[in-house]
């Protein structure tokens, strides 16, 4: 049986022809027979050889040689026998797109490692598990391939082949497939977007791929890599939605999509294992012939840096990462973006590289685009609805980590004023409640939402440095400042560093505006979403934003890239943990959804040692400066660019309203090794009580007042949105000024009375919390309640006060609660019935209706 495996996978066509015909089963025969019956003839034959099939086709020469039938444009890659003993990398990413599709300009999308094997009369596309590492010295690796599977992804048939040759010249057997089932269908990788079981069944899709209508765009072959562009046509022939202005038309939707086939980098690259102190992206691999109760050996992603002079202490590489400036870049901003990804190179040289960075001027006539995967390039979009301003894509060799391949995208709206709000008045430019999703592919290809959060930020700064009366060039480097940060953040990404949203708890509340202790620095790494750093009324204003990379940034490029980085080397570097400066935690950590993430401090939109503090001269700013907003941004084409200054402004009450109520039922999370000097005594400190109703004494004062949203009535009786033909259809176009207010003081509630959040309070009381859900919920009734129930609470108040009983109620009976939040709640809605008052007289109508309705509420407990 072994030997007929053997005969039928390596010589099929060849054997059966040479078995037939010492059978005498294969004669000769005249011309004519041969000519009325030439599929039959080619049957017994087998297939042709790939110089005959391909004598009209036009060929192109690379990694694999590629033919074109010129009378249909089919595509056919050519295979030696010698690639079917190799691994190669397979890439997609999205040339052009719609986000109603699922797909925009230069979104990595997949990468694996796959391989070809014959099978008779066909090829097969094999994608291989990197998931795992056996260490071969030992017994147990002999069985790598029990219950693994490979996935075979396509099978192709062969459609000719050429038999290898002997001699000077000799060649291996090659042979010949049609690629259009690889590539013009979703076997090598899905295109179409994956079915969301919650959606909206009245949302936009974009239906199934139209066969006859995806094409091959465009071959780029070259040396190591062979790409093949797609023009993927969807059809919805009943479409029930027509999506946005960037859709023609819902019945027929094309995207672009690349797919290379990139040769595996040869095996002198050391591969670097991750360590849970120090943030890169990496390759998950498991250990299966280790004993650890942590048998994980991830592979973090860095580009393969080798010295010129390896007994230097700095030296240069010997092939530098080279970043091209595409020839979009508005000529304005060329040399901004160029100084800042070369700032990577201070953090370099602490790793032992000189002129590890180079930056380079894509020419205006290149014969080289974007696409071609052997360039990383700062590419620039102006989209309609902008999916992001900054994006820092890389794409890896899952067998090694290394970083094969990079692109930035920008958005040009990033620094222009134009915004899209999807939400109306009430909810525009606030933060989302929504939990933000921690895919791993998102997160693996670096979709970051930087660039929106440094946007609002952006737009608040602007608001109050005009309304304040800032100097143009103050102004000025506000927006500098945040491109050099743009920049520095997905080079960031690009160099395989991951969010670090614990890095803003470097300096104080005061510190942090003195310009000559953060020296361009402000937070501990460029890699946090941080709060605008504008400094509150009577305070000198200091760095706006990061312009260098921080001291986290230096320490993890140093873990990443140095030289020879092992044993007692390693050990001593990653002890450096505990340094102030070195502090991290990123998104799976973080706190910006209600009821996710643990730890106050690793936060977005944060700033300083005590944000409770940095949170009240924020809110202070905001008070300070609506009042000069009417002044200041008297538009004489309309009233759009007040309402923007008004949304952003609020927006940054509700911001600093979400980071202060993280402190409450907080811990912090220690991730220092067993025995490490210098971190916390245990792994889980709760936050201090002291912390705790700080914060809800600031909430209570800055949120929940019943003057916590005053505003200038001139101001208010003035903004109105644009209006663009017919979008108020369906709608009232008054500015909901009430229903804004709630939604902010909705959004703090959804964070203190979530079920996450109360369990914790109790659980915590087991080892250090001193602040129960009993004692914030008698807190909250004070601040949300005190005596109002026996007055005239104003309209702000009464609409809290309703919409937060309702809440309280809700729980009593909510079985996703614990018993001991729930018990709480009880007792706070007894609370509030015992602070309603007897006496009706002198009332006004709507407290009496208020008090009603507080009453109904009540009878459901």
């Amino acid at each position: 049986m072994a030997e007929f495996q053997t005969f039928g996978r390596a010589g099929y066509w060849r054997a059966l022809t040479v078995g037939l015909a010492a059978g005498g089963l294969i004669f000769s025969g005249s011309a004519q027979a041969q000519d009325d019956d030439d599929k039959k003839d080619d049957k017994k034959k087998g297939p042709p050889t790939i110089e005959k099939k391909t004598e009209d086709f036009e060929k192109s020469e690379g990694l694999f040689e590629i033919y074109t039938d010129p009378k249909n444009g089919d595509i056919y890659i050519e295979i030696d026998a010698d690639q079917l003993e190799q691994e190669f990398v397979a890439f997609s990413y999205t040339e052009n797109g719609v986000l109603e599709a699922g797909h925009f300009r230069g979104a990595y999308r997949d990468q694996r490692v796959i391989s070809v094997d014959r099978h008779f009369d066909r090829l097969e596309f094999i994608e291989e598990s990197t998931a795992f590492y056996f260490d071969e010295s030992q017994a147990i690796a002999r069985a790598s391939e029990a219950n693994i599977s490979p996935a075979i992804l396509a099978a192709t048939k062969i459609a000719a082949i050429t038999p290898a040759t002997e001699g000077e010249d000799a060649t291996p057997e090659r042979y010949l497939v049609k690629a259009n089932k690889l590539f013009l269908t979703e076997a090598l990788h899905k295109v179409t977007p994956f079915p969301n079981p919650d959606a909206d069944p009245r949302a936009f899709k974009v239906g199934g791929i139209a066969s006859d209508r995806t094409k091959f765009d465009e071959i780029r072959n070259y040396p190591q890599n062979t790409d093949f562009i797609v023009d993927y046509v969807f059809e919805n022939k009943n479409p029930l939605n027509g999506g946005s202005a960037a859709v023609t038309d819902a019945r027929s939707v094309t995207v672009k999509v690349q797919h290379s086939l990139i040769a595996m980098p040869d095996d002198a690259f050391e591969p670097r294992i991750d360590d849970y102190r120090v943030g890169y992206f990496f390759d998950q691999v498991t250990d299966l012939t280790t004993d650890a109760a942590a048998p994980y050996r991830d592979l973090i992603n860095r580009w393969r840096l080798v010295k010129q002079d390896p007994e230097a202490a700095v030296s240069d590489p010997v092939e530098p990462i080279t970043w091209w400036i595409e020839n979009t870049t508005p000529r304005e901003y060329r040399q901004t973006i160029r100084d800042a990804v070369l700032a990577w190179n201070s953090s370099f040289e602490k790793a032992g590289f000189s002129n590890a960075v180079v930056v380079e001027e894509q020419p205006d006539d290149a014969d080289w685009d974007a696409g071609d995967i052997r360039y990383n390039v700062l590419r620039w979009t102006s989209s309609p609805i902008p999916p992001f301003g900054g994006y820092g894509p890389s794409f890896t060799n899952p067998r090694t980590g290394e970083i094969i391949g990079a692109d930035i995208m920008l958005e040009y709206s990033f620094i222009t004023n134009r915004s899209i709000f999807a939400d109306v008045f009430e909810g525009a430019a606030l933060p989302s409640t929504e939990a933000h999703a921690h895919d791993v592919t998102s997160h693996r290809n670096h979709l970051c939402t930087f660039s929106e959060h440094l946007k609002a930020a952006n737009s608040f700064g602007l608001a109050a440095l005009q309304a304040t009366g800032a100097s143009d060039e103050d102004i000025e480097a506000l927006i500098k400042e945040s491109i050099y940060y743009l920049m520095l953040h997905e080079v960031g990404h690009t160099l395989g560093l991951n969010h670090n949203m614990k890095a803003s708890t470097l300096y104080g509340p005061r510190e942090v505006h003195d310009a000559s202790v953060t020296q361009g620095a402000p937070t501990g790494s460029v890699m946090d979403y941080p709060a605008v750093n504008i400094a509150p009324p009577g305070v000198a204003q200091g760095d706006y934003y990061m312009t260098r990379p921080g001291p986290y940034d230096d320490w993890a490029i140093e873990f990443g890239y140095r030289a020879d980085l092992d044993g007692a080397a390693r050990e001593a570097l990653l002890a450096r943990s505990t340094e102030p400066g070195n502090i991290f935690g990123n998104d799976a950590d973080d706190m910006r959804s209600p009821g996710s993430g643990i730890d106050p401090r690793v936060m977005i939109n944060d700033m300083s040692t005590d944000p409770v503090a940095y949170g009240v001269d924020r809110i202070m700013l905001v008070k300070e400066t609506l009042p000069k907003l009417l002044e200041k941004f008297d538009d004489e084409n309309s009233w759009q660019t007040l309402v923007r200054a008004y949304f952003f402004a609020t927006g940054q009450h509700a911001v600093m309203a979400n980071v202060m109520s993280r402190q409450v039922g907080g811990v912090y999370v220690d991730r220092t090794k067993p025995g490490q000097d210098g971190g916390l005594d245990a792994p889980y400190t709760p936050v201090p009580l002291e912390r705790q109703k700080a914060a809800m004494d600031a909430l209570s004062e800055h949120v929940f007042a019943a003057d916590a949203f005053d505003a200038p009535e001139d101001l208010l009786r003035h903004l109105q949105s644009q209006r663009r033909g017919f979008n108020f259809f369906g709608a009232t176009e008054d500015p909901k000024i009430h229903a804004r207010a709630l939604g902010i003081q909705m959004g703090v509630l959804d964070h203190l009375l979530h079920p996450n959040v109360m369990l914790r309070m109790t659980d915590t009381e087991l080892y250090g919390n001193r602040y129960s859900a009993a004692d914030m919920i008698s807190n909250l009734n004070d601040a949300i309640f005190g005596g109002d129930l026996r007055g005239s609470p104003n309209a702000f108040r009464r609409n809290l006060q309703t919409a937060y009983l309702q809440r309280l109620v809700a729980i009593v009976d909510d079985p996703s609660y614990d018993p001991t939040a729930r018990a709480a709640a009880l007792a706070g809605a007894e609370n509030v019935r015992s602070r309603l008052g007897l006496l009706e007289f002198g009332l006004s109508a709507e407290t009496r209706a208020h008090r009603l309705q507080i009453k109904r509420i009540l009878r459901r407990v």
